[in-house]
């Protein structure tokens, strides 16, 4: 090999290191699916998002519920799965513009979303967390 091949080699070495080895912030990271229902139905077209609860947070993993309810966190885009350890977990609607319309207002309770009461510890596994909300009953 010639030296300038060699440098070449180096160079396209480095480059495709730089690509493939880009991701070396990406923390331990571990599958997340699971299925959502409101009042015992599946809900389609909310958010679900799973925040870390550790000391230097970072992104939430998110996934959208399908038709069926059933959902599967993302981090990044082409990369699966969500902090290992306890997260915080919100549920909201999906807007089609990103808004609620007019005469809309979000559907699922705060205790899911806003004021979030639910938890999650997720392992070094494959992990399932089925959400069952209930709505709010009206206070009389």
């Amino acid at each position: 090999m010639t030296m300038k091949n060699g440098i070449s080699t180096v160079c396209a070495m480095a480059l495709l290191c730089s690509f493939g080895c880009g991701r070396g912030d990406i923390p331990e990271l571990a599958p997340v699916t699971g299925t959502v229902t409101l009042d015992g139905v599946p809900f389609p077209n909310a958010i679900v998002y799973f925040h870390t609860q550790k000391e230097k947070g970072g992104r939430p993993a998110a996934g959208t519920t399908d038709a069926e309810g059933k959902y599967e966190l993302v981090y990044l885009e082409g990369v699966r799965g969500a902090h290992i350890g306890m997260n915080k977990v919100e549920i909201v609607t999906e807007w089609p513009d990103g808004e609620p319309g007019e005469g809309e207002s979000e559907k699922i309770p705060e205790k899911y979303n806003t004021k979030s009461t639910l938890t999650a510890e997720v392992k070094d596994e494959r992990n399932v967390f089925d959400f069952n909300l209930e709505s709010e009953t009206p206070k009389n």
